[in-house]
């Protein structure tokens, strides 16, 4: 496994962070001594969080959080979150866009309107919306790091899973372009495949699975903290959490 890196000093935005891998994102990148900006929707996940964070600081002086109860299909309230992180922080070095919903695994034909847009508007619209109210911020630091997650889903367009596996292709393209806008900049923008996951997303989407069978979703998030490191050369890459490796996207002919 690569070492976790030194994150003293640094401001990381975590989406999605009362539960899951946002939640040990947000903790190990605390523990890494970032302050981090928690973002989700459930008030008692962040305060769990929270506490692990202050216990944490007490015992190693590292780390700190500040939580930001917000829906992500509050679009205002986004472009709201980056004027406040500017206003306090003048910059943001880390961006993990971690927060994203399942929806149904169901056939085309049968998925509802009003769920498919909910897909979209919070895995897709909600990402760029997010990305544009950072991007600003994460030009100001010395060394940006913006961790975009994704799924296999995203490649593999299985049978009954075509509104996730869309928004996913479709988060992995903005990422794409992000990057290739920004790489001659200090920002580095990577996309993740976290793999199967012990996480209750993946419980919804495979009922009769083991969920003893997955790795933690601690596990998975030590596995991707290295992208936020400072040193970090690659962008515009997909990696591949569990082989713990980068996949480079083919070009067209």
């Amino acid at each position: 496994m690569i070492p976790t890196p030194d994150l003293s000093g640094r401001v990381a935005l975590v989406t999605g962070a009362s539960r899951g891998i946002g939640y040990h994102i947000a903790k190990q990148m605390a523990a890494a001594g970032a302050h981090v900006i928690a973002v989700a929707r459930t008030v008692g996940g962040l305060e769990e969080l929270d506490d692990e964070i202050k216990a944490e600081n007490a015992r190693t002086g590292k780390g700190e959080a500040t939580l930001v109860p917000l829906d992500l299909t509050d679009m205002a309230g986004i472009d709201r979150l980056g004027g406040a992180i500017h206003e306090r922080w003048k910059k943001l070095d880390i961006l993990v866009a971690n927060a994203g919903i399942l929806g149904v695994i169901a056939p085309i034909g049968h998925v509802e309107a009003k769920v498919f847009e909910k897909v979209m508007a919070v895995n897709v619209t909600a990402t760029w919306r997010l990305i544009r109210s950072v991007d600003p911020l994460l030009r100001l630091s010395d060394a940006g790091r913006a961790i975009i997650m994704s799924s296999g889903a995203a490649h593999s367009a299985k049978a009954f899973w075509a509104p996730y596996a869309a928004s996913k292709a479709a988060v992995e393209a903005l990422a794409r372009s992000w990057a290739d806008e920004t790489k001659n900049l200090p920002l580095r923008v990577n996309c993740v495949n976290p793999g199967g996951t012990r996480t209750a997303m993946r419980a919804q989407a495979f009922p009769g699975e083991n969920p003893e069978t997955l790795p933690h979703p601690a596990e998975i998030a030590a596995k991707i903290i290295p992208l936020a490191s400072p040193a970090l050369t690659e962008t515009g890459l997909r990696y591949e959490a569990r082989q713990e490796r980068f996949v480079t996207y083919r070009m067209p002919e």
